[in-house]
């Protein structure tokens, strides 16, 4: 009779353990679940209610310049629309655009505790470079709780 140590001798497992990688799955997704509110371009800007009727969609993406309430001026195109811009800045890149467009319009998006003269200020430059459309971007009161 053979002794052997006790030991039961499994058979050997070729399956892959698919526990691990729904794990990874999980994490994964949590993770762009919480970055992804995070990526959405534009500055955050508390803008004024008003009843104006809202303007038909075009091919093109409009040319939107943002004040903040500190004063800051921002471009929403490019690829940091989060940075402020100085007004020299400012005037060359509207300028750059409008040259390319067919829609010369600008809309100004104030926050609504900006300065009043923050605004015009931001009017004034936008005329000297030579946009004489504009138009200001409003929140209607329906949208007052988003």
């Amino acid at each position: 009779m053979k002794v052997t140590s006790g030991r039961v001798k499994r058979k050997r497992m070729s399956e892959i353990n698919v526990v691990p990688y729904i794990d990874v799955m999980l994490v994964l997704l949590i993770i762009f679940m919480v970055t992804a509110p995070l990526l959405s371009q534009g500055v955050e800007v508390s803008l004024p209610e008003s009843s104006a009727k809202t303007l038909d969609e075009t091919e093109e993406e409009p040319l939107v310049v943002s004040v903040n309430r500190a004063g800051d001026y921002f471009l929403n195109l490019g690829e940091q629309t989060d940075t402020p811009l100085d007004s020299e800045t400012l005037v060359q890149r509207v300028r750059a655009v409008l040259s390319q467009r067919s829609d010369k319009t600008v809309y100004i998006k104030g926050d609504r505790e900006a300065r009043y003269g923050q605004v015009v200020a931001m009017m004034a430059l936008l005329q000297e470079s030579g946009v004489r459309d504009l138009g200001l971007v409003t929140r209607s009161p329906d949208d007052a709780d988003s």
